[in-house]
């Protein structure tokens, strides 16, 4: 029997109105996003419909955006009922709410002390990401543990997107050295990133014990059905262990690629991308061709 996935896009999919017609023509949406402002005190609805691109990437701001986005998309859905659900990144935080392992107030509630934990670790290590284009994985973690091993600079693979597109992460040197490795080593490109700092990687430590403190005073329930946790790509539904792989995933590796594989193995032929922009939708396609894949922003 053919399943129906639900996944939930990260950081970098906002835009200048998003979610401004759900507000404007949903009574929930407009509960939801005022209950948001409500919490954050400030109200991050109006950043969202008509703030600049430059202050919706503030990771402070991003953050609860594109979760709120997401999770209100998911939630003004007509009986959506996932066999399975999973994030990328901070999208993790959404697919939790949408499998009801958090409710919305804590969730948004943990992901303003990423956001803002993220962002203060950020400050303390200058530090960035790539996109290595047309590369096998393998020959892109051989050369950041090169890197690593001759210079002491962090650079780790963060985000393994879909087959030919990996994101590092680590040190402004670290990145610089590897990116030229990368280049000669044959890969089509080696771009660093517009983002504020090195996410998915050890640099991410200091914001990583004031996140699990959150995560561990907050309740966490039985899903009503499986996430695929970024950290090892596995359907998780035991709370404890939730708890634990959404810790871990601060400093470890998105496997974003291995998820959508495990998903269609497990019986997934139809994923819809719950939030901002088209992005997981495109990468779900390029890892599993057949995928009927569709999107509510």
């Amino acid at each position: 029997m053919s399943k129906h996935a639900f996944v939930f896009p990260g950081q970098g999919s906002q835009f200048s109105g998003m979610g401004k017609n759900l507000y404007e023509t949903n009574t929930l949406a407009k509960e939801l996003f005022e209950r948001a402002n409500e919490i954050l005190q400030f109200r991050i609805s109006d950043v969202m419909f008509s703030g600049t691109d430059e202050q919706l990437k503030q990771t402070n701001v991003t953050q609860p955006a594109v979760f709120l986005h997401s999770v209100i998309a998911f939630k003004t859905l007509q009986a959506a009922t996932p066999d399975m659900v999973a994030g990328h990144s901070l999208g993790e935080f959404s697919a939790l709410v949408a499998n009801n392992t958090l409710n919305f107030e804590d969730a948004l509630k943990l992901v303003n002390i990423r956001a803002n934990a993220m962002q203060k670790a950020c400050e303390i290590n200058p530090s960035t990401m790539a996109a290595v284009l047309a590369l096998p994985d393998d020959k892109v973690e051989e050369i950041c543990a090169a890197v690593q091993a001759e210079t002491g600079e962090v650079v780790v693979a963060a985000n393994y997107n879909c087959p030919g597109q990996l994101v590092i992460s680590g040190s402004m040197k670290g990145i610089e050295v590897a990116c030229e490795r990368m280049k000669a080593a044959g890969a089509k490109r080696a771009l660093v990133l517009p983002v504020g700092g090195a996410f998915h990687s050890p640099l991410m430590a200091p914001a990583k014990e004031e996140l699990a403190a959150a995560i561990e005073a907050t309740a966490f329930h039985t899903p009503s059905c499986p996430v695929y946790q970024n950290i090892n790509a596995y359907p998780v539904s035991d709370p404890a262990v939730i708890k634990q792989n959404l810790i871990a995933q601060l400093t470890g590796a998105v496997r974003w690629t291995q998820s959508v594989q495990a998903m269609v193995a497990d019986g997934a032929t139809h994923f819809t991308e719950c939030g901002p922009g088209k992005v997981l939708q495109g990468l779900v396609q390029k890892i599993y061709k057949e995928a009927l894949a569709d999107g509510v922003n």
